[in-house]
């Protein structure tokens, strides 16, 4: 008996979207209508504990308020990194990256530029990225947190079901972002299922 062709992302997220559970997923998701007892997820804060990471006091700094927020997404900066983007050289460098990176424009209205090989984000990225205990993942959500507009949030979850291997544009790349909704998730299937459970 032949296999039925994988259905694209698109159709997977539409169906998910109107699914007679939708509504009620998002409420548990973001804790509205919960009995007493029962308490959101945690990443349901990420985008706006304290204001959000883009609030423009903050936006070009990594504050202890970022770092609480990405360990709502479950993953955490090791105690020296997290000092060093404080009070060290780090969030210097972190900082003057982020101030070159638009915390006004969404990932569908950016240039190729804005993401691509060297740019300041994804120098950022790199930079984050390079700091023991950090890695692709944690590097990843905290420049989310500082940019969501821009940069989603971008794990082993979204590489899996997006089939991108890379969330940067290389120069003669198509932004991964734009090719997400013509892919298919069938090397995904199962992971995609528990993951939306």
């Amino acid at each position: 008996m032949p296999t039925a062709a994988p259905r694209s992302l698109t159709h997977q997220l539409s169906s998910l979207i109107t699914s007679d559970q939708a509504v009620s997923n998002l409420q548990r998701y973001f804790g509205t209508g919960l009995p007493h007892e029962a308490a959101p997820f945690t990443g349901s804060r990420f985008e706006h504990l304290a204001g959000g990471g883009d609030r423009p006091a903050n936006a070009n700094s990594v504050t202890a308020d970022d770092l609480i927020a990405v360990q709502t997404l479950s993953v955490r900066i090791p105690a020296q990194a997290a000092l060093d983007l404080l009070e060290g050289d780090l969030g210097v460098r972190v900082s003057k990256l982020l101030s070159s990176v638009r915390f006004d424009i969404d990932m569908v209205a950016a240039e190729a530029a804005d993401l691509a090989d060297g740019s300041p984000a994804h120098t950022a990225w790199h930079l984050l990225r390079d700091q023991p205990g950090i890695g692709w993942v944690t590097a990843g959500k905290l420049l989310a947190r500082k940019r969501p507009r821009l940069l989603p949030v971008y794990d082993r979850v979204v590489r899996c079901v997006s089939n991108c291997q890379e969330l940067w544009i290389g120069s003669k790349e198509l932004s991964c972002h734009a090719r997400i909704a013509g892919r298919t998730i069938a090397p995904c299937d199962d992971y995609w299922r528990e993951a939306a459970v």
